[in-house]
């Protein structure tokens, strides 16, 4: 049975660069959010904090380890709704890594980043500022421009808030401390994985 090196009832989940980026991410995303008005400084250097770790963490499930990369975990659409019918049901498969559910939201959040990430930067671009000036069409920007920034900002919040009741309900009805797992890396180990076969743990563990 693979673990640690003490109990061997724990199996490795997470490197520990995902989970650099996950905390990071979570802080200078909050940063970004509570400076918008009163500390813009403050807040575009969040802002370009938080793109350069979601470019990191897009490099990473290209290129990271197996279970960082996005084929490893990102599932069909069915997939998801398969796991949220099984969670609706009290019996969720338990995954090593990211359950189908809980990948599809990883895409929305990315996904949501990006776009308030190039939407804050081509607001400075109209002001001859950031990375994009001088690139960015200025007939693009305007009022509605910073209103889709902040659409997108609040959208991403809203995502968070979703993202935080599903890890607590994933953890109640796995039996599953997941933000503890997101701190440590580690998972308890389980005799039946639906992501990985039983050879795949045991080379993880050596």
């Amino acid at each position: 049975m693979p673990a640690d090196n003490s109990d061997r009832s724990t199996i490795t989940a997470w490197d520990p660069l995902v989970r650099v980026f996950h905390w990071c991410l979570v802080f200078f995303f909050l940063l970004a959010f509570v400076t918008e008005d009163d500390w813009l400084d403050l807040h575009v250097q969040a802002g370009y904090t938080v793109a350069l770790l979601v470019g990191f963490r897009l490099v990473w499930g290209l290129i990271g380890t197996r279970r960082a990369r996005f084929l490893s975990f990102v599932k069909p659409p069915r997939a998801a709704l398969a796991h949220l019918g099984a969670m609706l049901r009290l019996k969720p498969a338990h995954y090593l890594g990211h359950n189908p559910l809980a990948a599809l939201m990883i895409v929305a959040l990315l996904l949501s980043l990006c776009l308030a990430c190039i939407t804050g930067m081509a607001m400075l671009a109209s002001e001859g500022q950031g990375p994009l000036a001088g690139y960015y069409p200025t007939v693009w920007s305007g009022e509605w421009m910073e209103e889709v920034h902040e659409f997108f900002a609040n959208f991403t919040l809203l995502l968070v808030l979703g993202h935080i009741a599903g890890v607590v309900v994933s953890s109640m009805l796995e039996g599953e401390n997941l933000i503890k797992a997101m701190v440590t890396g580690r998972k308890k180990y389980r005799s039946h994985w639906e992501d990985v076969s039983q050879q795949e743990i045991r080379r993880d563990e050596i």
